[in-house]
Formats: structure tokens, sequence, C-alpha cells
């Protein structure tokens, strides 16, 4: 009877596999996006949020937020993607986060901010008011300072004052 008892035990074990239970392979933390082999010009971006795959995506130079959350396996049933400007361009080292349906929106979260602390002088001039000589400034106070802590830091700017803040405060973020 106890051998019976044990053989019962033991045919369990294989059967159900020791109680061991089979867990998915974790996602890649490193996605590429077809027909892009990373190297130092391609684009690594983090996707969050209401994709399929969240993570890191390397990109082509030139893609868009579109081609990233492609790359990220789409949008989930879930996500706000109306919410995005999908043909704003990506730059290496952003963060895009795709939003769900009812979700507030942060504002570093809706890419096609720019950001002042990797923004280059070409980028500062798409600012309102802000020319090839103050996008200059802003980067080189950047240099000899370091990076912007908070977006009234530009104060210190030579050529930013309170109405030209006032102007640009909803197009950059400070991360």
């Amino acid at each position: 009877m106890h051998r019976g008892l044990l053989a019962v035990i033991t045919a369990a074990m294989v059967v159900g596999g020791c109680g061991l239970t089979s867990r998915p392979e974790p996602p890649p933390l490193l996605v590429e996006a077809p027909d892009v082999v990373a190297d130092e010009q391609s684009l690594t971006v983090h996707v969050a949020g209401a994709v399929v795959r969240p993570g890191l995506v390397v990109l082509a130079p030139g893609a868009r937020i579109a081609d990233a959350v492609a790359a990220a396996g789409g949008a989930t049933h879930h996500a706000a993607v109306g919410s995005v400007n999908l043909a704003t361009l990506v730059r290496d080292g952003d963060q895009i986060v795709i939003p769900q349906i009812g979700e507030e929106i942060t504002a570093d979260a809706g890419a096609g901010r720019i950001s002042l602390n990797r923004a280059t002088v070409s980028d500062l001039e798409t600012l309102p008011g802000v020319g090839p000589v103050t996008a200059q400034r802003i980067v080189d106070h950047r240099d000899e300072y370091g990076p912007f802590s908070t977006l009234e830091d530009l104060l210190d700017v030579s050529g930013i004052g309170e109405a030209k803040l006032a102007a640009i405060r909803d197009s950059v973020v400070v991360p």
C-alpha cells in the first residue's frame, strides 16, 4: 500500500512537471525595428504605456513616434493614440508614453515637447520667439552651467524674459 501511494505521487510529479509550471519567455529588453541594426547612428528610445511590448526599441535615424510604437508591437486596444502626435520625430534617449483611454496625460507624456536639456540649436529655433542667437545662448548656458532644473532657469539666459518664457512654456519640458 505504501508503494502504491509512492507510485501515484511519482506519476503525478512526472505528469505535473514536479509542480513546476513553464513560464513564458520574458520579452526582450531591447527590440530592434525591422531592417535596423544598432549602431552609432541608430536611435534608442523607451516606449511605455499602452503598447504591446513596452521597453527599449532601436530605430533608424529620422524615425517618428509611430515607428517606435510599431517596434513596440503596436498600441493596445486601450491606447489613446489620438492624444499623442504620432508624426513627431524621435530623438535618441526619448521616452514615449502612450496613455490609456481616460488616463490623464502628464506634461512630459505627450512627446513633441522639446527637452531643454537635450535639444539642439535647431530644435530650439522651432520654439515661438526663439531665433538662432537665443537658441545658441540656451545651449551655451546649458553647456556652461549644466542642465536646467526648472523652466524658470531660462530666465538666466540672456534674451529670455518673462514674456518669452510664457510663450514657450507649453512647448518645452525639463525632465
